[in-house]
C-alpha cells in the first residue's frame, strides 16, 4: 500500500508537469487508472482493519491490480517510450518477497507480457520526445528517465532494506524460538531428575523424622541437644514438605497452582519461612508496598525468592557477617525488590558466568542451578534479574 501511495504521488505530479508545459495527454484515462489505484488502496487500507491473516492469492490478486492499472496507464501516455515504465518493477519486487515461487513467475510473465504488447500497442506522445525545457538543451523523456531511476533507486534502497530487516528480524526470531526450545528441555530433564529425587529421598527423610524425635526424648535434661534436635526437626518436616508440594503439583496447570494474594502477605509469608531455616542469620526488612497491591503467585515464586535470600546469606557468612538488607517498593505499577548482602562482592570473570546452568561461584558448596531457575520462573512472570558490586561492599541484587 505505501509503495502504491508512492507510485499515485509521483504520476500525479509527473502529470501535473505535463499539463503545465501544455503538452496534450488523454487526460480521462490517465485520471481513470490513478483513481483505479487509489480504490484499490482504500479497499487494502478496509482490509487491514480486518484481523484475518492475509493469504497470498489476495496478495497475488493485488499485485495483479496494480500490473492491469499501470499497462493502462502506460497505454495511453507512449507505451514502452513512457519513462516511468520501470514501475513494472514494484510488483515484482513485493512479490518476490512475499509469494511463492510459482506466483512469482506468473506475475513476471504478465509483467514481461504487458511490457512487450506495449511495444506494438500504444497512444504514441511524440510531443513529448520532441519537447524541450525553454532556455535548457534539456529533452522532457530523458528527464523523465532521470527522475524515474532517481525514484526508483530510493524505493529500492528504502523498501528492501526494510524488508531485509525484517527478514533479519525473523531469523533472529527464530534462533530465540530454538533457544527456548532447549531450554525447556533442559527443564524437562531437571523436572524428571527432581521426580525421581522426591520418590527417593521420601524415606531417609521418614527415618531421620523418626529418629530426630527418639533423640528429643533421650536428651531432655539438655537445652542446647532439645534446640538443635527441634530446628533439625523443622528441617526435615521442611524438606518433606516442599516433597509433598512437588508431586502434588504434578500433572496441574500452572493457571491452576496461581492464587491470588497480596504482595506484602506473599513477601512476609517467604520471608518467615526462609528464616525458619536461616534462624542465626538476620535480614532487616523494609516493605514498602501497600495492601492494596495483589500478585498472581505460586510455590515456584516463593522459592525463586528464597534462592536469593539463601545466596545472599551464603555469601555474607563467608565473610563472617550475619546480617542482609531486603528492600521491597511498587515502582510504575511493579513490585521492585533490592536484596543485599554484605559478601566479598562478584569477580568480574564470574559476573558473566552467574546464572549459567550448572555454574556455582562457591567453589563446589553450591550444585550451579538456584540463580538459572531463579531467572525462569521470574521470566514466567515476565520479570528480570540483575546482579551487581554494592558501592559499600557486597552484591545487590535487584529483582522487578
Amino acid at each position: 500500500m505505501l509503495l502504491r501511495w508512492v507510485m499515485i504521488t509521483f504520476l500525479s505530479l509527473a502529470a501535473a508537469v505535463l499539463f503545465y508545459l501544455s503538452i496534450p495527454l488523454h487526460k480521462k484515462p490517465l485520471v481513470l487508472a490513478i483513481s483505479a489505484m487509489l480504490l484499490l488502496n482504500f479497499v487494502t487500507w478496509l482490509r487491514l482493519k480486518n484481523p484475518k491473516i492475509i493469504s497470498t492469492i489476495e496478495m497475488l490478486l493485488q499485485l495483479l491490480g496494480d500490473i492491469a492499472t499501470l499497462s493502462a496507464l502506460f497505454y495511453f501516455t507512449g507505451g514502452y517510450g513512457n519513462p516511468f515504465v520501470w514501475m513494472y518493477l514494484l510488483p515484482l519486487t513485493i512479490a518476490a518477497v512475499a509469494l511463492p515461487r510459482l506466483q512469482v513467475w506468473l506475475l513476471a510473465g504478465l509483467a514481461v507480457l504487458c511490457y512487450s504488447l506495449l511495444v506494438f500497442y500504444y497512444v504514441p506522445l511524440s510531443h513529448l520526445h520532441m519537447h524541450y525545457i525553454e532556455d535548457k538543451n534539456l529533452n522532457i523523456h530523458l528527464v523523465g528517465m532521470w527522475l524515474g531511476f532517481m525514484v526508483s533507486a530510493i524505493l529500492i534502497a528504502v523498501f528492501v532494506a526494510r524488508i531485509g530487516q525484517n527478514l533479519r528480524d525473523y531469523d533472529y526470531e527464530i534462533a530465540h524460538a530454538r533457544e527456548k526450545i532447549l531450554e525447556s528441555e533442559r527443564l524437562f530433564a531437571l523436572g524428571t531428575l527432581a521426580a525421581s529425587a522426591a520418590h527417593e529421598l521420601g524415606t531417609p527423610l521418614s527415618t531421620m523424622l523418626v529418629l530426630a524425635k527418639e533423640l528429643q526424648l533421650d536428651v531432655k535434661n539438655s537445652d542446647a541437644a532439645q534446640n538443635n534436635l527441634q530446628i533439625l526437626t523443622k528441617q526435615i518436616m521442611r524438606c518433606k514438605e516442599i516433597l509433598s508440594s512437588l508431586t502434588a503439583s504434578v500433572g496441574q496447570g500452572r493457571t491452576e497452582l496461581l492464587v491470588s494474594i497480596p504482595i506484602q502477605d506473599f513477601l512476609s509469608e517467604t520471608l518467615a519461612r526462609w528464616q525458619d531455616t536461616r534462624p542465626v542469620m538476620h535480614c532487616e526488612t523494609q516493605l514498602s508496598v501497600d495492601k492494596k497491591y495483589r500478585m498472581m503467585a505460586d510455590r515456584t515464586l516463593s522459592q525463586a525468592l528464597m534462592n536469593l535470600l539463601d545466596n545472599a546469606a551464603d555469601a555474607s557468612q563467608a565473610a563472617g557477617i550475619s546480617r542482609l538488607e531486603l528492600q521491597a517498593s511498587i515502582v510504575q505499577q511493579q513490585l521492585q525488590i533490592k536484596l543485599r548482602d554484605h559478601g566479598n562482592g562478584i569477580a568480574l570473570q564470574v559476573a558473566d558466568k552467574l546464572g549459567q546452568l550448572f555454574y556455582s561461584s562457591k567453589e563446589g558448596a553450591g550444585l550451579g542451578m538456584g540463580l538459572y531457575l531463579t531467572n525462569i520462573i521470574l521470566a514466567r512472570y515476565q520479570g528480570g534479574l540483575s546482579l551487581k558490586n554494592h558501592p559499600d561492599g557486597g552484591v545487590l541484587t535487584l529483582v522487578n
